[in-house]
Order: C-alpha cells, then sequence, then structure tokens
C-alpha cells in the first residue's frame, strides 16, 4: 500500500473528467481513469496512474477499475462520476428505450461505481464522492429532458446516501456546470451568462479539487453550482 491518496475518474478520457484527472494528479493523487474510447488510458499513461479502457454503463467494466486500482495502490480515497451525453428529443417524443437510456447515462453512472466504492470507504473511515451534474437540476430546460430529470434524481440520491453514510466519513457531492468550454460555444447561450463566457473544464477541476479536499471535510450531501450566475436566482 503505497502513502499517497488514489482517486478514480469514469468518463475521463476527455472534457471535465480528463480536466479533474489531471488536477488531482497535478494535487498529489495517483489516478485510475476509466474511458470508452480508450483516451482515459493514454491520459492514465501520461499521468502514470491506471487506464481502463471500458463503459461506467457496465459493472464488470467499473469493477476491473476499482480492483484495479485496489491492487496497485492499496485504497481508494476519491471518485469522481463524469458521463456522456444521453438522448434528448423534445419530452414526450422520448422513447422508453431513450429515457432508460438517460437513466443509464446520467443516474446508474453513480450508482454503479458508488457500490463498489463505498465499502472501501467504509473499511479506510474516509472517502469523497463527486458527482458532475448539470446546472439544470433544479431548473430544468427542455433541450436536456433526461439530463435534468435523472439528475434532480441524483441530487436526492446524493441526499439519502450522505444520510447513510456520513458517520462513516464518506462525503458526497455534485458539481452543476452550465455553459462549459467542452461543448460547442454559442453567442446566444453565451448571453444568457451574467459572467459573458462559458466557463473552463479546469475551473470545474479546480472545484472538483477543492471538494476532494481535506478543506472540504464538512461538505456533504451538496449541490454546487458553477455557472457563471446562470441559476442565480434559484
Amino acid at each position: 500500500m503505497t502513502g499517497q491518496k488514489v482517486a478514480l475518474v469514469t468518463a475521463g478520457g476527455s472534457g471535465m473528467g480528463a480536466a479533474a484527472a489531471r488536477r488531482l494528479a497535478a494535487d498529489g493523487f495517483q489516478v485510475a481513469i476509466l474511458s470508452s474510447s480508450g483516451k482515459g488510458e493514454a491520459l492514465a499513461a501520461e499521468l502514470g496512474g491506471l487506464g481502463v479502457t471500458g463503459s461506467n454503463k457496465s459493472n464488470d467494466d467499473l469493477k476491473r477499475l476499482v480492483d484495479g486500482a485496489v491492487n496497485r495502490w492499496g485504497r481508494i480515497d476519491v471518485l469522481v462520476n463524469s458521463a456522456g451525453h444521453g438522448p434528448r428529443a423534445p419530452i414526450l417524443e422520448l422513447t422508453d428505450e431513450q429515457w432508460h437510456g438517460g437513466l443509464d447515462t446520467y443516474l446508474l453512472n453513480v450508482i454503479r461505481p458508488t457500490r463498489l466504492v463505498a465499502p472501501i470507504m467504509q473499511a479506510q473511515k474516509n472517502g469523497a464522492i463527486i458527482n458532475i451534474s448539470t446546472a439544470w437540476t433544479f431548473e430544468p430546460s427542455a433541450m436536456f429532458p433526461t439530463s435534468a430529470v435523472f439528475r434532480a434524481g441524483l441530487a436526492a440520491f446524493a441526499k439519502i446516501f450522505t444520510d447513510s453514510y456520513a458517520a462513516d466519513n464518506i462525503r458526497m457531492n455534485n458539481v452543476l456546470p452550465g455553459w462549459i468550454d467542452s461543448l460547442p460555444a454559442t453567442e446566444e447561450r453565451r448571453s444568457t451568462v451574467p459572467l459573458g463566457r462559458y466557463g473552463k473544464s479546469e475551473e470545474i477541476a479546480a472545484t472538483i479539487a477543492f471538494l476532494a479536499s481535506d478543506g472540504a471535510a464538512y461538505i456533504t450531501g451538496q449541490n454546487i453550482r458553477v455557472d457563471g450566475g446562470l441559476t442565480r436566482s434559484v
């Protein structure tokens, strides 16, 4: 077992997940990255960590990530759950299959790895789980129906998880990004942001790094907006 702290990042091959992995590695964490594209393996090699090519929709792939990290480093201190993009359509035009796809992408992507990691953190009596959610969790947009619906469920899940596991010193928080530079930029979207710009993936990563740190040891069960003031009135 090493003396260093260990962070797992799912869907970490690009975008906010990759930025989080880079920042945590810069902060001294050993990192293990899961991605379906193979980019996670390349990034993990660059950062001196562990990469697994697989899906956060697969319990087997997630178990390979968790087991690989534990076998290599003997512990897991932080889990960062990122996500891909789920189905989008007018709300009553979404099929049952698309709704199930949204559930897989935006809620079970957190529940599956948390099931695997929580017992390890319980044994350590320490751990932080950080989920990348969306600014539209509490003010849903018709642009992102499956994301908004299932991430509202994620907010409830995080609160129930906190009630159940805070006594074991395991924290869970959701980060709620607004328009971020990993998305295509449009002037119409930019104009809705009081700060007048898209956020940077690195700014989301900095928030994640803080929530993973000892400085956030008294923060749990929260939904933290990082959106340039977009949802300031909520």
